[in-house]
């Protein structure tokens, strides 16, 4: 699970939040002129667990190593990036400190960019899929009881044991994304408390009917004898990396470094699972190689086999009897591209892992710029 999941704890501090009210109690973000005053760009990090980890790694992948030379330290460095700074907190914190100009760019959970972002246009999505931290916010009933045979939200909002004076009970730590689902679903009759604890007991102990609560596995929820419900996940989650639109327009470099990150990303995540296959094979010419390859439906690799050829020595002298074919395949394809060589006369095959795959131009910048109106 993400960080915005509250700790295990088995006790519980509640407070209700009617669903008539605004979604999550409001507050008021200070906006931070330091963002437009100084020179170093500001990067936020999840300081602790899992997230943490994966985020460390996946930077280390791209070559962009987080240089922290003293841990009870919250600040470090990207030497590669000369003029940014590693800030590591709490990803909501991330997010918070992102609308109040504090921070420029930051990796968190989808999850908790949209709890504690609530929507703000400030916030830009500048990559949505970092390949870590998958999960999925979703409402989950007991097995048993009154619920035994409700196994959708429309089942679950149609039971006639919810009224004004008796609602559905939902405990969370969504106090803005859970009510706002619910108002969009056209669920009447909901109430929502705020749990800092196992929320898994809730339903169990009776302070609550049903969670909305991170999944990863869903085996606490079996464990604890509660199951998801058909038309039940409010959000699919996993790590992302979000910008604040007001630093990336105010300032340039903050905007030349994002594409450098983002260009480092695409390629790394691109080339992950893929590998570089080189084969040696007769043929009259390059054209009639090409269209033996082509008619293997697992040998097209990304765009097309790039094909050269390959200069031999014989009896002292120079003869071109074979062709080099290079192609990209998926790791799953590995040895079915080894079989479709074979058959159309491939020898010599070669595999190598790809590192990086850089396109002409990342699409995502190109979805970034038009979000920023550039």
């Amino acid at each position: 699970m993400l960080a915005a999941n509250p700790p295990k704890c088995p006790f519980f501090l509640t407070h209700s939040l009617p669903l008539s009210s605004s979604p999550s109690p409001s507050f008021k973000i200070t906006c931070s002129a330091a963002a437009e005053e100084r020179s170093e760009i500001r990067l936020g990090l999840p300081s602790k667990g899992r997230m943490a980890a994966d985020t460390l790694d996946l930077l280390k992948d791209c070559q962009l190593s987080v240089k922290h030379v003293n841990p009870r330290q919250y600040v470090a460095k990207i030497p590669e990036l000369s003029n940014l700074e590693v800030w590591f907190q709490r990803p909501k914190d991330i997010v918070r400190k992102l609308m109040s100009g504090d921070l420029d760019l930051g990796i968190a959970g989808l999850d908790t960019v949209s709890e504690y972002g609530q929507g703000s246009e400030d916030l830009i999505i500048v990559h949505d899929a970092l390949g870590f931290g998958e999960c999925h916010l979703s409402l989950a009933i007991p097995k048993y009881g009154i619920f035994e045979n409700i196994n959708s939200l429309n089942e679950l909002a149609q039971m006639p044991q919810w009224t004004r004076e008796k609602p559905l009970r939902v405990a969370t730590g969504f106090t803005y994304l859970g009510p706002k689902f619910v108002k969009e679903n056209g669920l009447d009759h909901v109430s929502f408390s705020t749990a800092d604890g196992a929320l898994e007991a809730a339903p169990a102990m009776g302070i609550a009917d049903a969670i909305l609560d991170l999944v990863s596995s869903g085996i606490t929820l079996k464990e604890n004898n509660l199951k998801e419900i058909e038309g039940g996940v409010v959000l699919r989650s996993q790590a992302v990396l979000v910008a604040s639109k007001r630093s990336l327009l105010k300032m340039k470099s903050a905007l030349e470094t994002t594409h450098e990150i983002l260009e480092r990303l695409e390629a790394h995540l691109k080339a992950e699972g893929q590998y570089t296959v080189v084969a040696n094979m007769r043929g009259n010419s390059a054209q009639e190689v090409a269209e033996r390859v082509l008619s293997q439906p697992s040998l097209a690799g990304l765009q097309g086999p790039t094909i050269s050829t390959v200069y031999c020595k014989r009896d002292g002298q120079i003869q071109a009897d074979y062709y080099a074919i290079v192609i990209c395949v998926p790791k799953k394809a590995l040895y079915k591209s080894v079989q479709q060589l074979r058959a159309i006369g491939g020898s010599g095959v070669l595999y190598s892992p790809l590192t990086y795959i850089f396109d002409e131009e990342t699409p995502r910048w190109s979805e970034l710029l038009a979000k920023l109106g550039l």
